[in-house]
């Protein structure tokens, strides 16, 4: 699935990953390939970017929204920094 993370001051990432788990406001949740469309808000914490089954990048995030539609995430954040 193709994943995008936007600030408003830049593009953070883009690109191919097998899942993404984000702090939403009620709640940890992950987002994997194929899954149904949705819009959530997201809460201040952690976001783990799963690149395949064995790889991850992480990011704080300061909260914002994401949308998944036809296999592609796009994650929309206040602000966000890589920790790992």
């Amino acid at each position: 699935m193709l994943l995008e993370v936007l600030t408003p001051e830049r593009k953070l990432f883009t690109g191919e990953v097998y899942g993404v788990q984000l702090p939403g406001i009620d709640g940890s949740f992950e987002v994997l390939n194929r899954h149904a469309p949705l819009i959530a808000a997201l809460g201040k914490g952690k976001m783990k970017v799963l690149k395949d089954k064995v790889q991850a990048e992480y990011f704080q995030i300061e909260g914002g929204f994401v949308e998944v539609l036809r296999n592609k995430a796009t994650v929309l954040v206040e602000g966000a920094s890589l920790i790992g």
